[in-house]
């Protein structure tokens, strides 16, 4: 059943979309006949700096385009974009004053409530009037610890706004996990909340709040959001502070295209999460081509991503703004009363765009939810998946048990960038497992272990050209030494990003799983997802994790499941686990033991951990617990004697 063709655009449709239009209009500037994605993607990387000032200026950038395009392009990493240029990010976000929704905002267990175009500049415009007086300006660090919430995307745009930096995440973050982020980029104002709603319950955290500010010298002003109601402990609080900013008067500080406008922090357990700084204009300019032309957002179109603060995914949907499109925001579980109160929500806002991860797909399926059968959802026309590998049979839930006429984006890239290097797009077919391409403008090929482009083949995911959503560099790593290990070290001049993938015949990309956690039982490199995928078809199992383990100078595959509640891991069922693997995949992946663990550890963004598992099986130390969910998880795999022999 593999490329097996799910889902193909109308003609109508195709030639209604934003990229048919944009394609057209490459034709028209450069006397080209170019029919289709695949020879728009050719042209837009051997033509880089023909094709990002073209997305510049299709999209409607506010702002100077300046005279140059890019410096240094010969050494990606010194790559300087549009250096002469001059914009402001907020301003780009705020271009509509009407009183038409910008956001619709649903917290759990509240109904829904919305702030329009000109309520949201009013804010916007009291606020940074504040932090001015405060003598925040450009170059300052504003952070926030705070969830999903309109409040949130108005102290981003007001920060913005004046030209300073934003860095932010969520509430259920540890004050331990928090001054691991923010005691490195020292911000002058905090932003936080008094607590938050998940599963029907209520979390105070002003004491965690108040504990994290202790520990941060840097912050001179801490203001809270009351957002449970209780009495507050500390800070200003957000509602008064609005208030008593009179005539206050939007204005927007002109910056450089590479000047910084976010901080944002790896999730890895092997040390200190990386503070990756992303610019103003390479943010804005990547997030219009995907918004407009990747994922055809148009103007007033609903667009929803169940995000927190704490992911990269937060701050690619707030840039739709920028497009015009008003934002659906949703804070809370996504299973709270039960897995219809997403869909409850997408049906309600008549959500266009319906972004999630690969994770929250799995788990409906797995309880039973068949949203085809309980929602109309007439306006929905495209899914978005996103945060680990989205299965072949993940594809099919959604076509058979969500939607049939929608087109499926399982798309990847990361806090790296900000964006995607691996997206959708509305004129090509979506393939059974497969994403349906790569992103305009990024020259993305699979290199194998000599370094030289395959396709057909498994390999590393590189990007061989410089792009301008590349970080402009990592806080306070003043030599780049840091930028370039993380990036540049694998392959000379060529971005390495770290995923296992497979570029196929027709222009589409399989993921098997990051790169670093890749198998190797006698010297053969096997993707974790394979596994994972063969697995999880059982009945009895819920969810797994694979790791390999060094083993009488070898690696042998080490599997742990967890199996539904009342099943257990007996040897009839390790069989057909080998069995299942075996016959799906092939002897090599067959692992030499399966145990039995209660859970998987996830980063507080619900990625599975296995180089922190597979460094508690090598009694090798875990230096970032912070990072995870919860750390106690991985007492379950540590000094197992199954895996003594």
């Amino acid at each position: 059943m593999d490329n097996l063709c799910l889902w193909q655009p109308d003609p109508l449709r195709m030639q209604q979309a934003n990229l048919y239009r944009f394609m057209a209009e490459v034709n028209r500037f450069h006397g080209l006949q170019l029919q289709n994605y695949p020879q728009l993607y050719q042209w837009s990387v051997e033509k880089t700096t023909r094709f990002w000032p073209l997305v510049w200026q299709h999209c409607g950038v506010k702002g100077e385009l300046g005279n140059i395009v890019a410096e240094n392009r010969q050494e990606m990493q010194r790559t300087r974009w549009f250096p002469d240029s001059r914009l402001n990010f907020a301003e780009n976000l705020l271009r509509r004053q009407d009183e038409s929704p910008a956001i619709i905002s649903r917290i759990e267990g509240s109904p829904s409530c919305t702030l329009s175009w000109g309520e949201l500049s009013d804010q916007v415009a009291r606020l940074a009037q504040w932090l001015r007086h405060q003598g925040i300006g450009r170059g300052d660090v504003v952070a926030a610890y705070l969830p999903n919430i309109p409040q949130t995307v108005v102290a981003m745009l007001a920060t913005t706004s004046i030209g300073a930096i934003w860095t932010s995440t969520s509430p259920d973050f540890g004050e331990a996990s928090v001054v691991e982020r923010f005691g490195q980029t020292r911000p002058r104002v905090l932003f936080a909340v008094d607590g938050y709603r998940y599963n029907g319950k209520e979390i105070d955290i002003q004491q965690k709040v108040a504990s994290v500010v202790g520990q941060i010298s840097s912050v001179e002003q801490t203001v809270m959001v009351p957002l449970l109601g209780n009495p507050l402990q500390l800070g200003h609080d957000w509602q008064q502070l609005l208030a008593s900013q009179h005539n206050a008067q939007l204005t927007f500080e002109p910056m450089a295209f590479n000047d910084p406008l976010y901080i944002l922090y790896s999730s890895g357990t092997t040390g200190k999460p990386k503070c990756i700084v992303h610019g103003i204009g390479g943010t804005l300019l990547q997030h219009l081509k995907e918004h407009q032309l990747h994922c055809d957002i148009k103007p007033g179109e609903r667009i929803f991503y169940f995000t927190t603060c704490g992911w990269m995914m937060w701050n690619w949907l707030v840039s739709a703004l920028a497009s015009g499109a008003t934002l659906v925001l949703y804070d809370g579980s996504p299973f709270y009363p039960d897995g219809n109160v997403l869909w409850d929500l997408a049906h309600d806002e008549q959500v266009s765009l319906f972004g999630t991860s690969a994770k929250y797909l799995d788990a409906l399926h797995k309880q039973g939810y068949a949203p085809i059968k309980t929602h109309g959802l007439p306006h929905l026309r495209l899914i978005c998946s996103t945060g680990s590998v989205l299965s072949p049979e993940g594809f099919d839930y959604v076509y058979r048990q969500i939607k049939q006429d929608v087109q499926l984006s399982s798309i990847s890239g990361g806090t790296d960038i900000c964006s995607c290097f691996v997206i959708g797009n509305p004129l090509s077919p979506v393939y059974r497992g497969e994403s349906q391409g790569r992103g305009l403008g990024l020259a993305v090929q699979v290199f194998n272990e000599a370094g030289q482009p395959v396709q057909g083949e498994k390999g590393e995911l590189v990007c061989t050209k410089p792009f301008p959503a590349q970080p402009v560099g990592f806080w306070g790593d003043e030599s780049g030494d840091k930028y370039h290990a993380a990036y540049f070290e694998r392959f000379d001049n060529i971005w390495c990003h770290g995923d296992w993938i497979e570029l196929t015949p027709t222009g589409g990309i399989l993921f098997y799983g990051r790169s670093d956690a890749t198998l190797n039982p006698g010297g053969v490199r096997i993707g974790t997802s394979e596994i994972y995928r063969y697995v999880e078809r059982l009945d009895e199992v819920e969810e797994s994790i694979v790791i390999g383990q060094q083993w009488q100078q070898d690696e042998r595959v080490v599997l742990f499941v967890k199996l539904k509640a009342g099943c257990q891991l007996d040897e009839p069922l390790r069989e057909r686990i080998r069995q299942q693997i075996k016959r799906h995949c092939t002897a090599r992946h067959v692992p030499a033991r399966i145990l039995q663990v209660d859970a998987i550890p996830r980063t507080k963004s619900g990625k599975i951990v296995e180089l922190a598992v597979r460094e508690v099986v090598h009694n090798r130390p875990v230096n970032n617990t912070h990072a995870l969910a919860d750390p106690e998880v991985l007492n379950q795999y540590r000094n197992r004697p199954e895996l003594a022999d």
